[in-house]
Parts: C-alpha cells; sequence; structure tokens
C-alpha cells in the first residue's frame, strides 16, 4: 500500500447553528508504504491521528485530500482507492481488514461469538456451510479461545475483555486478508497469550505475504512485530526508520522523548529528560523551507524541527551523509548542539535559494 500527502481534516463548531467552524487537522499530510509480508509500526500519544489514520486506509472514514493506493493483484499494478467501483469494494474489502481498539464497541450484542466469526465468510461466501464452521472452530483455538465449543453459543457480554478481543482479532484473521490494519489489538490480552497472537500475525506475514500496520502505545511490542516504526506527533509524521535504528538512534526530541519514558528496572538510572516546546514542533510542515535533493531508490530517515529540515540519507554506496537545512545561518550554532557533531566532519556549508546547507559525513 501507498501514501501519499493523506489529509483528514474534522469542521468543528460550538453550537448547531453556529456559523464559525473551526478545522480540526487530524491528520495533516503524512506518507508512507508498506510492502508485502512487511509491518510498520505506527506509534505516538493519543490523539495524534493514528486511528484517524487507520479509519482512512479502510475507507471507514473519507480523506479529505491526498492520494491512496494498493496493489490490485487482477490488474498486477497499484490501483487508487478513487477508482474503486461498487464491484471492487467488495474484494477490496476482503483484502483489507481493520482490528479495532474497543472490541465490545465492534462486535455486535445480539449475536454470538459463532455468528459474529461467521459473518465476513457469509458475506463473501467462502467455502461450504461445514468448511466455514471447521474455519470458525479452528481460529478460535488458534487465538487462545478453548475448548472453542463452549464460546460458539456465547455473546460478547458473557466474556471478559480479552477475550472478545481475541474474538476480534479471530473475526479478522479468518478471512485471511492480504493487509491488516491492527489499532492495539494486543492492548487488553494477557503476556501469555499475547506472544502467540503476535507470532500468528507474523507467520501469516511469511507464509501469506500479509501486510500489517500496527499502531501501538508500547515499543517493546513496535520492536518484536515491526520492521520500521514511524512516530506521528499531532497529526504529522515526524520520523520513520528501521525499527532497530529508530530505536537505537532518535533523531526527533520527541521521538527522543518517547523512547526515554520506557521504564528501565533499575533504581540507580537516571532518566535524561528533553525540553520540548510543543508550539515549535506543531509548525505546519507546508511553511518549511524545502533545500534537500530529491532521492530515489534510496532509504530516507527524515524529521522537523522547527524552520529547519533534517534528513539522514543512505547514498548508494551505503555511506552515511547527513544534509541540514537552515533557513538563516545564526541557527548553525543551534542545530549542531541540538545533534551534536564533531567540527571537523562537515565537508561543505553552502547557500542555496535563501538556505544554508551543511553536508556532514560520519
Amino acid at each position: 500500500i501507498e501514501v501519499r500527502n493523506l489529509v483528514k481534516h474534522f469542521e468543528v463548531s460550538k453550537s448547531l447553528f453556529s456559523r464559525n467552524k473551526k478545522i480540526v487537522k487530524a491528520v495533516d499530510g503524512i506518507s508512507f508504504d508498506i510492502k508485502a509480508g512487511e509491518t510498520l509500526g505506527l506509534v505516538g500519544q493519543s490523539g495524534c491521528g493514528k486511528t484517524t489514520t487507520a479509519r482512512a486506509l479502510c475507507l471507514l472514514d473519507p480523506k479529505t485530500s491526498g492520494n491512496i493506493n494498493f496493489y490490485n493483484p487482477d490488474s498486477q499494478s497499484m490501483d487508487s482507492f478513487d477508482n474503486i467501483n461498487e464491484d471492487g469494494l467488495k474484494t477490496f474489502r476482503r483484502n483489507i481488514q481493520m482490528i479495532f481498539q474497543d472490541p465490545y464497541e465492534s462486535l455486535n450484542p445480539r449475536w454470538t461469538i459463532k455468528d459474529i466469526i461467521k459473518e465476513p465468510l457469509d458475506i463473501h461466501n467462502i467455502g461450504s456451510l461445514t468448511e466455514r464452521e471447521e474455519a470458525i472452530i479452528e481460529i478460535l483455538r488458534t487465538v487462545g479461545l478453548t475448548p472453542p465449543e463452549n464460546y460458539l453459543g456465547r455473546y460478547p457480554h458473557e466474556i471478559s475483555g480479552g477475550q472478545r478481543q481475541r474474538v476480534s482479532i479471530a473475526r479478522t484473521l479468518v478471512m485471511k486478508p492480504k493487509f491488516v490494519v491492527c489499532d492495539e489489538p494486543t492492548s487488553m490480552l494477557d503476556v501469555s497469550i499475547r506472544i502467540s497472537i503476535m507470532d500468528l500475525m507474523l507467520n501469516l506475514a511469511k507464509e501469506l505475504e500479509v501486510s500489517y500496520l500496527y499502531i501501538t502505545h508500547d515499543l517493546a511490542v513496535a520492536r518484536y512485530m515491526c520492521n520500521r516504526i514511524a512516530v506521528m506527533f499531532n497529526g504529522k509524521i515526524v520520523e520513520i526508520a528501521e525499527t532497530e535504528e529508530l530505536l537505537k538512534n532518535p533523531v526527533h526530541p520527541y521521538t527522543k522523548r518517547l523512547i526515554s519514558s520506557i521504564p528501565i528496572p533499575d533504581p540507580k538510572y537516571k532518566r535524561q529528560e528533553y525540553e520540548l516546546d510543543f508550539e515549535e514542533l506543531d509548525i505546519d510542515i507546508k511553511t518549511i523551507k524545502k533545500g534537500l535533493e530529491k532521492y530515489k531508490g534510496v532509504k530516507r530517515r527524515f524529521t522537523h524541527l522547527g524552520k529547519v529540515n533534517l534528513a539522514n540519507i543512505y547514498d548508494s554506496a551505503d555511506k552515511y551523509v547527513q544534509k541540514i537545512v537552515i533557513p538563516s545561518k545564526k541557527k548553525i550554532a543551534n542545530i549542531l548542539l541540538w545533534k551534536p557533531t564533531d567540527i571537523s566532519a562537515i565537508e561543505s556549508v553552502t547557500e542555496k535559494g535563501g538556505d544554508w546547507i551543511l553536508v556532514i559525513k560520519s
């Protein structure tokens, strides 16, 4: 799946008849892509737009603007969401599923567990009646609801919260989709069952090339599940990188603060504190002067801080190259303090279009 400049805005008014309406930028111009069999983790504080992004990808909420492309196995090409017709929508929903954050709200309270899991199989006419019942029993056993026969006739209110979440996961995975949006799927599960669910999802990724967008607050879970992690803040993706590289070498101050909040079982350990200027971090990325060259076919890790645009780039020779664009020469000292760098590592300082460009090799 490919996402380019996805935007989702909501209009908010004080009253029903109020003419003064404000715009809430829930998702504000984010871009990423997820390959077949890959898992991208989306982390960030509550209210930063993670779930809104997930709902837009599943066509549950219409996007304001931007492009979302997905791989169509029939045409063997990337098709836009905007070109899906009524016939293609059914195939699309079969291949893209979502595990919701609150299972009690996403499960029909009037249906039994058997009916809930069997509904998508009936809609898409998958297998015979006998095969559907066998698939339901097998998936319940897989997610840890054993013996399955004890749960088929129960209603959602008759089982615990963790068991409801397992039913929600079972309903999604029984379809064997190609792309799954996971909105904190294991947050309500016991530690013992959490690993088995994540292993099941990883096995599906290897065997069937299932891709995941994994939304979580737990960086330990993200490290176990995800190939890459994207950090979201106030509707923007401020940093995206390979999982180990991001956790070991965070660049953006918000990412550093997020990682430093992980508890460490050492009473002598003193946590490093990072002070954040939220007003500066929330500057619209569209107003930032972009002086970075456009690289094609290379890994890129990006972030922004106020009016400074910074990117870590790996060139074709796998040599680490860092380019920093500074709108004012006066801020050169500040950027070197923010991102500690050996002065001798500065290869060149040039001016281009009113911006100062530092090329640093390390």
